[in-house]
């Protein structure tokens, strides 16, 4: 006889989200138990609609006490955890039974994929994955990235949420000396992938919660760290994320992920000998990949030491050899060592692999103004604009570029596209009139 299931979640103002949510666990779980923390939108009567048990609990900015309020609420023997913008996987229906029979096992780490608006996007130190889901929800989104967590679990006393934010019952799992098992199912996860203003709103809220959880944890390196990436990613406060990140592994020496985070926001704070020390701590805890790699090959790279930056990027490269990224800086890394055909090669392949990332023109325009071709330099910069949305800067580089050529009507044209493109900025409408009031003269000057 299989084990009974229940579904426990907490929400607010989740209608939009939440019947896709609840019709993903239909004839999988055996009851369902929804905690609403104060929605002004039409979430309760849609969860009561799916015969969801509905009970009103007040919010306190404290997630995991939210979640450990919802679970007195469970009558099975089984947990699943789920949020309302996330859907349980269509195989799941016939994954989750045998493994709520495996008696040895308290709980499942579980895949979560969340999906992104790019290709170019990460989740902590993971890189975003091509997306390849039959979901007809996430069809839309172009990429994902992948996390674990603990989301089906026994109901027990000892079983419980810590962490008023990215809280999880992983912890006191671990601290009853508990079996986990792995799960064969994913879950679906669309919240990440919200617009600019909702995601903006979240960030303002995530952060005032992690403040609170270093409070309450100050000798808990994992809320430091949380703290200090969502100060790096979202609000780009590299000193303060820097800070965070050297008192979290600072509490756990062993924690590798930390030393390579802080390495990452030296280099952000232009620290590159400060850096490379991190990353050596990073490894020593075994913490390996190809961005530590990538990391050293950078702040090499911007102390000048080009021969150590192209080993770097190379075996990044080893490990992640499909990333045009790393193919582009290797490349610039050989051409500074004296490559230059190589080196010019691997730039132009990695562009072909990623046309519409703005970093590979990016190294392309440097590599050839490093060449001396100007006029190839001032062509790739035109290219940029019309393969990526390009900003200010871009238009006044091309226009600067073409002058420098010598080819004052592309310049002209150039300044002039980006004066449309962008009416009020003062910087291009200046360039603008100058590049037109020197043509003349210029072109004049040429022909004598």
């Amino acid at each position: 006889m299989t084990a009974s299931l229940a579904l426990c979640m907490i929400v607010r103002d989740a209608a939009e989200s939440l019947p896709a949510c609840l019709e993903s666990v239909r004839g999988i779980v055996d009851e369902m138990v929804i905690a609403d923390t104060g929605s002004q939108d039409a979430t309760v009567s849609i969860a009561r609609e799916a015969g969801a048990r509905v009970t009103a609990i007040p919010w306190t900015d404290d997630f995991a006490a939210a979640r450990n309020s919802a679970l007195a609420h469970v009558r099975s023997e089984w947990v699943l955890s789920l949020d309302a913008d996330e859907q349980l996987d269509g195989n799941a229906r016939r994954q989750v039974g045998p493994l709520l029979g495996k008696t040895a096992r308290v709980g499942y780490q579980v895949t979560i994929r969340n999906y992104m608006h790019s290709l170019r996007d990460r989740l902590w130190d993971r890189a975003a994955t091509r997306n390849d889901s039959t979901l007809p929800a996430a069809s839309k989104y172009p990429a994902y990235v992948e996390h674990q967590n603990v989301r089906l679990f026994r109901h027990s006393p000892a079983i419980y949420f810590i962490g008023r934010v990215h809280e999880s019952v992983g912890p006191s799992i671990e601290q009853s000396g508990q079996t986990l098992g792995q799960a064969t199912f994913l879950i679906h996860h669309m919240g990440l992938a919200c617009d600019e203003g909702t995601q903006s709103r979240k960030n303002i809220f995530y952060r005032e919660l992690g403040r609170q959880k270093i409070q309450d944890l100050p000798g808990n390196a994992q809320a430091h760290f949380e703290l200090g990436l969502l100060e790096m990613d979202n609000f780009h406060n590299i000193a303060e994320a820097q800070a965070l990140f050297a008192r979290a592994h600072s509490l756990a020496p062993q924690f590798g992920l930390a030393w390579f985070f802080e390495a990452l926001t030296l280099v952000k704070l232009q620290r590159y000998t400060e850096s490379l020390s991190r990353l050596s701590e990073a490894e020593r805890c075994g913490y390996r990949s190809a961005l530590v790699s990538e990391t050293r090959g950078d702040a090499h790279y911007n102390i000048g030491e080009f021969a150590a930056a192209r080993s770097s990027y190379a075996a990044a490269r080893r490990r992640d050899a499909p990333n045009p990224s790393l193919r582009s800086k290797f490349g610039l890394a050989a051409l500074r060592t004296g490559e230059e055909a190589r080196g010019l090669s691997e730039i132009r392949l990695a562009l072909a692999a990623g046309p519409e990332q703005a970093d590979l023109h990016d190294r392309l325009i440097v590599a050839l103004v490093f060449t001396g071709d100007l006029r190839a330099a001032a062509a790739a910069a035109d290219a940029k604009l019309r393969a990526t949305s390009p900003s200010p800067r871009d238009f006044l580089r091309a226009a600067s570029l073409w002058s420098k050529a010598g080819d004052w009507p592309r310049a002209t044209e150039t300044a002039a596209e980006g004066v449309r493109a962008y009416p009020h900025d003062s910087g291009l409408e200046e360039v603008a009139q100058e590049i037109a009031a020197r043509a003349p003269r210029e072109t004049v000057s040429t022909l004598q």
